[in-house]
């Protein structure tokens, strides 16, 4: 996405764990794991966090394979657990400790399952610190989305309680303009994450799909997402229900805005892009510092009519109350786009401006649901 080319110092918050200026990464470390003969020892710590029987795709399929970075699994890093998963239907057990590494699920490797074994997604933590500016051996640079930290191209891929972080710093790098840098990008139809922690500062979320002419649904419940600028982005069509979005200080800047919420770029011809229902923004920036969203339409799609429902959610002071859209290109008015809030509460939340704050009716409310975005798939029913 394009970059505002803003380069904040952000300070590192009071808390336990690797830190890195504003990311607190993982906690204290205590595992289990429930699935295949033969676990590794710390398997047996406490019960599983999904119940005796494991996980839906753990009652599945016999082909569980553990991941720990001390050697105490069958491999040590996620992604040569991922290699070894040829076809579908595997499930990774992660156990606790950070995962340096970047990592990528092709298409092939469908309905995976990835288990954070504390059953805390702080003490599992996938990590690595690639912007779009960082230069590659051949001297090139990754651009957006091969800044990843984790990519997932594959259908049906689900995660629990797992932390993804990109903890590439601005201030570390002053000469890159280049500053996005993608924690997880999902862009695999039913894909679903469950109380996940998603740490970055630029661009952290990319909620995409694999190409313009591809559907992609997915549902994040109960996940905690932080960065600055754009920090949700994407076409996907994703329901994000009971999550909370921080927006990070930017003590460099000497007004707002500070950085920006959401940044969708849904295809034109998608009637669902982004909902946000009974969820939380927060802001450690001062009062009125963040925009709740602006649109993306990026030179690949200049069809692209961004779409973002934000209902039933409170609002932090965080949050411009008065002018919560701005455009991220004057070609594309916000205005023009699909943004609209339903009932949302909260100092944020407050409608000074009526015109700057588009509201659904009821009757459309009726329709801005989690049953409607995501149709047949019901993971709420699965989990």
């Amino acid at each position: 996405m394009p970059s505002p080319h803003l380069r904040p110092s952000l300070p590192s918050p009071p808390g336990k764990g690797l830190t890195r200026r504003g990311l607190l990464l993982t906690g204290a470390a205590a595992g289990v794991a429930l699935g295949a003969a033969a676990p590794p020892a710390w398997a047996a710590a406490r019960p599983h966090p999904f119940g005796r029987h494991g996980s839906p795709a753990a009652r599945r399929t016999p082909r569980t394979l553990y991941v720990d970075p001390h050697g105490r699994g069958d491999f040590t890093r996620v992604q040569a657990a991922v290699d070894a998963a040829a076809g579908g239907g595997w499930t990774l057990v992660l156990g606790p400790g950070t995962y340096r590494e970047t990592v990528s699920v092709d298409t092939t490797r469908t309905d995976m399952t990835w288990i954070g074994a504390t059953g805390d997604a702080r003490d599992v933590v996938i990590v690595y610190d690639n912007a779009a500016g960082t230069p590659r051996p051949d001297g090139s640079t990754y651009g957006t989305s091969g800044s990843a930290t984790t990519t997932v191209q594959a259908d049906g891929f689900t995660a629990h309680r797992i932390t993804f972080a990109n903890d590439w710093l601005r201030a570390d790098h002053p000469g890159v303009t280049g500053t996005q840098a993608v924690a997880l990008k999902a862009q695999g139809d039913r894909s679903a994450f469950w109380r996940c922690r998603f740490l970055g500062h630029q661009d952290t979320l990319y909620a995409d799909t694999r190409s313009l002419s591809a559907f992609a649904r997915q549902y994040y419940a109960h996940c905690h997402v932080e960065g600055d600028v754009d920090f949700v982005f994407g076409r996907a069509t994703a329901v994000f229900e009971h999550c909370r979005f921080r927006a990070l200080d930017r003590t460099d800047l000497a007004a707002p805005p500070y950085g920006f919420v959401f940044a969708p770029s849904t295809a034109g011809a998608n009637p669902r892009g982004y909902l946000v229902t009974h969820g939380r923004v927060t802001s450690r920036a001062p009062d009125g510092g963040y925009k709740l969203a602006r649109p993306w339409v990026p030179s690949s799609d200049t069809t692209a009519r961004p779409m973002l429902t934000v209902r039933d959610t409170w609002l932090g002071a965080g949050v411009d109350e008065a002018v919560p859209y701005t455009n991220m290109s004057d070609m594309y008015p916000w205005q023009d786009q699909r943004f609209a809030e339903y009932r949302n509460s909260g100092p944020g939340a407050r409608i000074t401006v009526p015109a700057n704050r588009p509201q659904l009716t009821r009757a459309e409310a009726r329709t801005a649901t989690r049953e409607a975005y995501l149709g047949d798939w019901t993971p709420w029913r699965e989990r």
